[in-house]
């Protein structure tokens, strides 16, 4: 599963890198182990907060960091092949999990394949081929759209696994010119805490802008003014919802 993003959208890339993925791998253990011990020792070890240290070949620096194992799901052992689906944090290496796994159970272990098959809000199912996408301009050439839709999805689903603030329609084009989103101007909004990036809507869902907030959600309930979410990055275009005069 890989996103690519086209035009203006590639902005929303950051987003998708930090998001947490799901692979399903297969590892080769250095010697047949004990099924029910490989099963305790990846639950007991390697699910929840884990600490890794990058492979020597990697993007990052090679340092001990701390990182989040939501789920590790074994689909199948075949010997000393073990299939697995895991849920994790991005950044987290999973050929080097492997690795670790060798090194607890005492045999040693590498990976041999790995797929991943979610990346943030996208999933397998999700796939289009070089060939769907071909086919679809095609068909967008002779005037039929609906294959294209599928192949090409709007900026939106990019960002439907992050908290949202929908705002009213009077303060859009406030938020277009960069300021900040302020409590009177929310319409509804998802449970948020400080920090974290939000994805300011439209009440049509369109997306608006990214920000990061500077309060936690529950406090727009108990104040009536204040800003709430630092906007960060704009993505609708200006006048596209009119500026509201006060009279």
């Amino acid at each position: 599963m890989l996103p690519i993003a086209l035009g203006k959208a590639t902005r929303i890339v950051d987003v998708l890198l930090k998001a947490g993925k799901e692979y399903v791998a297969l590892m080769h253990l250095h010697k047949e182990i004990d099924e029910n011990k490989i099963r305790k020792t990846i639950e007991r070890e390697f699910i929840g907060k884990i600490q890794q240290l990058p492979p020597i070949r990697s993007a990052v620096k090679r340092q001990l960091r701390q990182r989040e194992v939501y789920y590790l799901e074994i689909l199948e052992i075949d010997g000393q092949e073990v299939l697995f689906k895991v849920g994790c944090q991005a950044g987290t290496y999973i050929r080097k999990i492997c690795h670790d796994i060798g090194l607890k159970l005492g045999c040693g272990a590498h990976m041999v394949q790995l797929l991943r098959t979610k990346a943030g809000p996208f999933q397998y199912h999700d796939w289009k081929s070089l060939h769907d996408l071909k086919d679809a301009y095609e068909d967008w050439k002779e005037g039929r759209e609906e294959e294209i839709r599928k192949v090409i999805l709007p900026i939106e689903k990019a960002v439907c696994h992050l908290p949202k603030i929908w705002v009213l329609d009077n303060c859009v084009d406030s938020l277009c010119h960069g300021a900040d989103l302020s409590i009177p101007g929310i319409a509804k909004f998802n449970d948020f805490s400080e920090d974290e990036t939000i994805a300011i809507m439209t009440l049509k869902d369109e997306l608006i802008s990214l920000g990061i907030a500077v309060e936690d959600s529950s406090l727009i309930m108990k104040k009536e003014k204040g800003r709430i979410v630092k906007n960060h990055k704009v993505f609708m275009e200006r006048g596209v919802y009119p500026k509201f005069k006060v009279a």
